[in-house]
């Protein structure tokens, strides 16, 4: 196996055509997304949008654990902790948001094959994606809120794009997901079992690319497999309970959602179980959150990415971000000391500061 982060292939096609593979190869470390990977995937991706042989981008990972599953997190810890290395993570937060920006304005096919853990910033690199494939094995999350961060890597963009408040929802409770529940709220496009994931890649390589429309191409394969898997795919939780979830998101305040959640939380179904995070979440990281989501309703995906770009770097100055990392990952005590043990406590100020340019 090679010791590359990133390693590239082009496939040859049948018809003189080339797909190109980008393959995430730090499966030890669950594929997390590092400023290496960064730096070496945008100018392979400028590269192949301009070589007019590649018809198509192959996105995958090695391993069967998690395509991605988060961004490097522990780097990002040292920026904020160590002297002198804050500019590290500034730097981390403003390509890792232009290779987002790519991946959603790619001018050819990308399909992205998302098996196994996808969360944070693996989320960046797939939702973006034209052909975004999900597997029986496929977990997905934002759990940000429980590391005194935020959902970002265009999630205010995103979030606000799902059926009704599910966006929100997901956003403040770092809710894990499932393949059905991916297709429901629009964050993968097909369903496809892993064991049929070789023969994809054959038919991709043996169709004719000779149509100008690549995009109608990976349409017509991925369709075919996805028929042939639809006795795997499971139910959804978030379907399942999407009244519930509406009811309960419902409300003019964030306390008020926070509480009506939270009431939720004795229940031992999906639901409950799943709005227990809650309790332990920054309440700085609920409010951006909420803030974030509602201010972006109307934005552009490069104005929420901007914006979001502002806000990362407050996080990496303003303690709460890596207070949450050092209570889960460095430390591992799992006792985050949060600058405000809730939101009625909560100076709204703090938050203002999180927004502003320059903020201290």
């Amino acid at each position: 196996m090679s010791d590359q982060p990133i390693v590239f292939e082009e496939w040859n096609t049948s018809d003189g055509a080339r797909i190109a593979v980008a393959r995430l190869n730090t499966p030890r470390n669950l594929n997390s997304l590092s400023m290496d990977m960064i730096r070496l995937l945008v100018p392979q991706l400028e590269r192949w949008a301009e070589d007019p042989s590649v018809r198509a981008v192959w996105l995958e990972a090695e391993g069967e654990k998690a395509f991605c599953a988060g961004g490097d997190i522990v780097s990002l810890y040292r920026s904020m902790t160590e002297s002198g290395k804050l500019s590290e993570g500034e730097q981390f937060f403003t390509e890792e948001y232009e290779l987002d920006y790519l991946i959603h304005t790619f001018p050819k096919p990308i399909i992205c094959w998302g098996n196994g853990i996808v969360m944070g910033g693996g989320i960046g690199l797939m939702v973006g994606a034209s052909h975004r494939v999900v597997t029986e094995n496929s977990k997905l999350a934002m759990p940000e809120v429980s590391i005194g961060l935020y959902p970002d890597i265009g999630a205010g963009w995103f979030l606000n794009r799902m059926p009704m408040r599910t966006g929100l929802f997901l956003g403040l409770t770092g809710a894990r997901m499932n393949a059905a529940d991916a297709l429901f709220v629009n964050m993968a496009d097909r369903f496809i079992s892993q064991d049929r994931k070789a023969q994809v890649i054959d038919a991709l390589k043996s169709v004719s690319w000779q149509n100008d429309n690549g995009h109608h191409v990976v349409s017509g394969v991925l369709r075919q497999f996805e028929q042939q898997s639809a006795e795997a795919l499971p139910e959804s939780p978030v379907r399942k309970h999407f009244d519930e979830i509406q009811q309960v998101t419902d409300a003019g305040s964030l306390e008020q959602v926070v509480a009506q959640l939270q009431e939720l939380g004795s229940r031992d179904d999906w639901l409950g179980k799943t709005v227990k995070g809650v309790a332990n979440a920054s309440p700085t990281a609920l409010a951006l959150t909420w803030r974030h989501y509602h201010r972006s309703k109307l934005d552009s995906l490069k104005q929420v990415l901007d914006n979001e770009l502002v806000l990362s770097k407050n996080c990496l100055k303003k303690g709460e971000f890596a207070e949450g990392i050092r209570a889960l990952l460095i430390d591992k005590d799992m006792q985050p000391r949060w600058r405000y043990a809730s939101l009625a406590e909560m100076d709204s100020q703090w938050i203002d500061e999180f927004f502003t340019l320059n903020a201290g």
